[in-house]
């Protein structure tokens, strides 16, 4: 199946205009929503440069010189107070500063693909060290991510792994191993699973690493998808990356970050099937689909509801809160009242997202959370937030607060509703409305 005939290029025409609009929806589908600036930068420069600077790791105009070092110290003092509050911070920090925006999207892919608790595991040295896995190997060859997600200590421990062994297994990682992270339902048996866990038994966590201990190993043959052998945990893992169930699910999770409605039958099946060619490189299939004309429809822009760190971070980076910066720790605190606690995902799936983001509770802690950003108070800075400066900072004079951040957040002009609603609020609460608009929960 040819990928390219069902994933065409976007070249900007008539009815798929290169705009603002398109500009912003690249950034807030590969990244947590562009400033000005970048968006202004990538809208000269044209799509090829914007998506090759995403895939590329130089999308972000922003980082401090300094970031590399303050998010490893960020990382070990929360290691070293073994705190997870710091940790969460630690990793808000890195999504709202990082020079590489697409790579802490995939490494919060990851983490609800690969759901690990830490109320379970109670190891924050191990949710660290998680983290940096899938934020090191979440762009590259699947087998690598999925090789080392299966032997990390943090996963182990949440999966009940250290009590599988020869004579009494427990299946929970080798069902997860099978229906989440690689084939999905209905493309394994009962059966299967049962013989997956024997394969998997030996493996543990000692002293915080992973270990296979041999004298607890089940060497006896055992059939799985109708293979039979003496298998071991890592034949498991290579039989599974070697089902076309495989490549089929890791499209469906690249299809699901990237788009906000369901992928025809056709586009998911030939994306699967280069994946299969290009030996599940990650970054192939999302480069594959940011490069495609399919992503930038007019049916793909604002339909995906944002997930709570999408919501928040993607607030902070398009009004430049970056001096003073609110604090990571407040802004942890809110995706967390709004229902996406880091590192404690609610189960083995993961978050269900979608339409599960948004209710009468989370919307209003949504508006909260939009009054206390434009407010200043509630997310640790020291004063409220001046819409007008950014205005003119930008050179942006001679345009209202209102239009101004309308066009900066949904990249359209002002409606003639919208500007009745907003005439005569003082400019913070405009900008707050804006936040707390349907509109805003969309990206």
């Amino acid at each position: 199946m040819n990928t390219i005939d069902h994933w065409p290029p976007y070249t900007p025409d008539a009815q798929s205009p290169w705009n603002l609009r398109r500009v912003i929806h690249l950034h807030r589908r590969a990244g947590f929503a562009g400033t000005w600036t970048e968006l202004q930068r990538d809208l000269r420069d044209g799509p090829a440069a914007a998506i090759d600077r995403l895939l590329e790791g130089r999308a972000s105009a922003h980082a401090p010189p300094e970031f590399a070092d303050t998010a490893e110290l960020l990382a070990e003092t929360a290691v070293a107070a073994g705190d997870i509050n710091r940790l969460r911070a630690a990793w808000f920090y890195r999504i709202v500063f990082g020079p590489d925006p697409l790579r802490e999207r995939l490494t919060l892919l990851w983490h609800g693909h690969f759901a690990t608790g830490f109320a379970k595991v109670r190891d924050v040295g191990a949710m660290r060290r998680q983290n940096d896995v899938f934020r090191r190997l979440g762009r590259g060859p699947f087998a690598d991510l999925l090789g080392a997600a299966v032997r990390d200590p943090a996963l182990l421990v949440y999966l009940d792994a250290p009590t599988n062994r020869r004579g009494h297994p427990n299946e929970n990682l080798a069902r997860e191993l099978m229906e989440l992270f690689t084939l999905g339902v209905g493309h394994f048996t009962e059966d299967d699973v049962k013989e997956a866990a024997r394969a998997l038994t030996g493996w543990t966590v000692e002293e915080g690493r992973f270990a296979e201990v041999a004298d607890r190993h089940d060497a006896a043959e055992k059939t799985i998808l109708t293979r039979r052998g003496s298998w071991t945990g890592s034949d498991l893992v290579r039989i599974l990356l070697e089902q076309p169930a495989a490549s089929r699910r890791l499209a469906t999770r690249l299809c699901a970050l990237l788009f906000g409605a369901t992928v025809p039958e056709d586009a998911l099946a030939a994306l699967a099937a280069g994946l299969r060619e290009h030996r599940l490189d990650i970054v192939w299939g999302v480069g594959t689909i940011l490069r495609s004309r399919r992503f930038f429809a007019a049916e793909n822009l604002g339909n995906r509801f944002l997930g709570p760190v999408e919501f928040i971070a993607g607030a902070v980076r398009a009004l430049e809160f970056f001096d003073p910066a609110p604090s990571t720790l407040a802004l942890a605190d809110w995706s967390a009242r709004l229902g996406q606690n880091l590192f404690d995902p609610p189960n083995v799936g993961g978050w269900p997202g979608g339409r599960d983001w948004i209710s009468p509770r989370t919307m209003i802690l949504r508006t909260n959370f939009a009054v206390a950003l434009a407010g200043g108070t509630g997310v640790g800075r020291t004063h409220a937030y001046d819409p007008g400066d950014l205005v003119r900072r930008l050179g942006a004079e001679g345009t209202t607060v209102a239009d101004f951040h309308h066009r900066l957040l949904f990249g359209a002009d002002l409606a003639p509703e919208w500007r009745r609603r907003l005439n005569g609020l003082p400019a913070g609460e405009v900008v707050a409305a804006l936040l707390a608009s349907p509109e805003a929960q969309l990206g």
